[in-house]
């Protein structure tokens, strides 16, 4: 995704082009920075208020100083950018800083179709950053990567036989009339489009081993860029008729009309 826009605090707008991170931040050093990821529809962040309540959570975990001014700046960049773009804010020990950046392309397309995921096992997580977000994705982008290479489209991660998350979004699937998803945890991120999700429609939360996702009828992934996106293919083996189901479109509805300008 390219930059439009980019904000920082004590600066306004600046030249995407430019650098902004020292090379003396934390963020760099040891990759201890928070952040947030915003779908923006028609110039409107959606649930703005979650996700900055978020990003205090997890710059008081990393020890950070609270991304105070982040509205202005987010008011900053969408001025700069198109109607409809990724926002990012970023907190670290140094900088507070928002982004716009254009939307990937072909999600429509992969939603339409539904995409494939790669399991892995990554352990259990530690404890200490639970609910945080943080910039430290190293092992879930080793994992993406090595599930494209295998020919699939984005890794799922599993702790001790459990399922986790994505590299990058919340699991969910259906068995019958009945909606999973995986609790939030270590290893486990408190998705903000899952927590809107899940207001609308009742869904079982708990810790749940591979081989119930595997016996679902259908499957979809919830993520603030990717939406609802449904999962047909899990290791190779076809989640329910391997096709999108119902509950992935129903939802995907229920996002963009509250979503809308």
């Amino acid at each position: 995704m390219s930059l439009v826009a980019v904000a920082v605090a004590g600066r306004g707008l600046v030249d995407p082009a430019e650098p902004v991170f020292g090379a003396d931040d934390e963020a760099l050093l040891r990759g201890a920075a928070a952040f947030e990821t915003i779908r923006v529809y028609g110039g409107r962040p959606f649930l703005l208020a979650e996700h900055l309540e978020r990003l205090s959570f997890s710059a008081a975990a990393l020890a950070l100083a609270p991304p105070d001014g982040a509205e202005k700046l987010v008011e900053l960049v969408g001025c700069a950018a198109p109607p409809d773009h990724v926002l990012r804010l970023y907190r670290t020990s140094r900088l507070l800083v928002a982004t716009a950046a254009e939307l990937p392309p072909g999600l429509d397309e992969a939603r339409a179709e539904g995409i494939a995921l790669r399991s892995f096992e990554v352990g259990a997580p530690p404890p200490l950053l639970g609910g945080a977000k943080t910039t430290s994705y190293g092992v879930s982008f080793a994992a993406r990567r090595e599930a494209e290479r295998l020919g699939a489209d984005d890794a799922l991660l599993v702790g001790e036989g459990l399922v986790l998350e994505a590299a990058t979004a919340n699991v969910w699937w259906r068995r019958g009339g009945r909606l999973y998803t995986p609790a939030s945890r270590a290893g486990v991120l408190p998705g903000v489009t899952r927590a809107f999700l899940a207001s609308l429609e009742p869904v079982q939360e708990g810790a749940f081993p591979l081989d119930d996702l595997l016996a679902a009828d259908e499957a979809f992934t919830t993520s603030s860029v990717r939406e609802v996106m449904p999962v047909v293919a899990v290791d190779g083996r076809p989640i329910g008729d391997g096709r999108p189901g119902p509950a992935a479109a129903r939802l995907q509805a229920a996002l963009r009309l509250r979503s809308a300008p």
